[in-house]
């Protein structure tokens, strides 16, 4: 044997335990999965995000589908903060530490992805206390789901759209340093999907063409495109550039081969698992829907399955 030769042999023997040591790849963690909870304020709780990432999920076909749980409550933060006079003074600003340990009893989570910041700067100029609120509560966030034994995935939070909802300042760079910080922590080993700058980005290069371009007409809450473009970064994240790439969930199904019809159950099955959830797991946000019971919920989230399983699987 050359001399190449050996060196590449015991290449392999020495790198090869530290590659089967590393961590399995992304899609893994689906594949590893029961169930998965989505946390996060009314973003997150209007739940189209959730339900394209859940149907590009069933897309992958995988042996055994996780149950996706979308747990989002509508104002909530991680930091605990709430500014003066919400909603009219009717309430304060939920805070997730109170209602997260019931939450991770209820859904009995695999994964958590966690999508927070957007109401936690209080919409507030930069404030270096309001950012430590942050850091605390993403970081307790993170280790309170660990000690649950599940895995943490955390998404920086969404655009804000300056020109929809202006300010005398630009609250969208507050939003920079907290998804900048995040981004940071991977350095530390967390997962972290980065929505915010591609939003950011994206929402730049559109207004190129046309000015008036938003994802968000209220300068907060997300239209259809931009909850697609959330649950892009997601996709990419685990892998999937094609699907990621796709103009629409529509078109991402497309691609994988799989019917339109299946979005409205996914749709449906997120909002009767989401809406059975909250309430079972309890929380402080008046004017939020019980829905069914959750034995009711569960039952009626397996009728749908049944029936994009139906429209899925023969493709398989």
């Amino acid at each position: 044997m050359s001399l190449f030769g050996r060196c590449v042999l015991l290449t392999c023997l020495f790198v090869s335990p530290l590659v089967r040591a590393e961590e399995p790849p992304r899609r893994d963690l689906l594949k590893q999965s029961k169930r998965i909870v989505f946390l996060g304020d009314s973003i997150t709780f209007a739940g189209r995000y959730v339900a394209c990432v859940d149907a590009w999920i069933e897309s992958q076909r995988f042996d055994h589908k996780p149950l996706v749980i979308d747990a989002g409550l509508p104002s909530e933060t991680v930091s605990g903060l709430s500014e003066d006079g919400h909603a009219g003074g009717a309430f304060p600003r939920p805070d997730l530490a109170e209602r997260l340990d019931r939450v991770l009893a209820v859904t009995k989570p695999d994964l958590v992805v966690a999508c927070y910041g957007i109401n936690c700067g209080i919409y507030l100029p930069f404030d270096a206390g309001r950012f430590e609120k942050y850091q605390q509560g993403i970081t307790n966030l993170k280790a309170r789901v660990e000690k649950a034994g599940a895995k943490f995935i955390v998404v920086t939070p969404p655009f804000y759209d300056d020109m929809r909802s202006p300010k005398n300042f630009t609250y969208n760079e507050v939003m920079d340093k907290y998804a900048e910080w995040l981004v940071s922590k991977r350095a530390d080993g967390w997962m972290v999907a980065d929505a915010h700058t591609a939003m950011t980005n994206e929402v730049r290069k559109r207004r190129e063409a046309d000015p008036k371009f938003t994802f968000q007409p209220d300068g907060v809450h997300p239209n259809d495109e931009g909850h697609w473009c959330v649950a892009q970064q997601l996709i990419r994240w685990f892998g999937d550039e094609a699907a990621a790439s796709a103009a629409t969930p529509q078109a991402m199904l497309a691609l994988q081969q799989v019917p339109e019809s299946v979005f409205p159950l996914i749709n449906q099955r997120v909002a009767v698992l989401r809406d059975a959830n909250v309430a079972t797991a309890g929380h402080k946000r008046p004017g939020v829907g019980a829905g069914l019971p959750l034995p009711e919920a569960e039952a009626k989230a397996k009728e749908l399955s049944a029936k994009i399983d139906a429209l899925v699987r023969p493709l398989k």
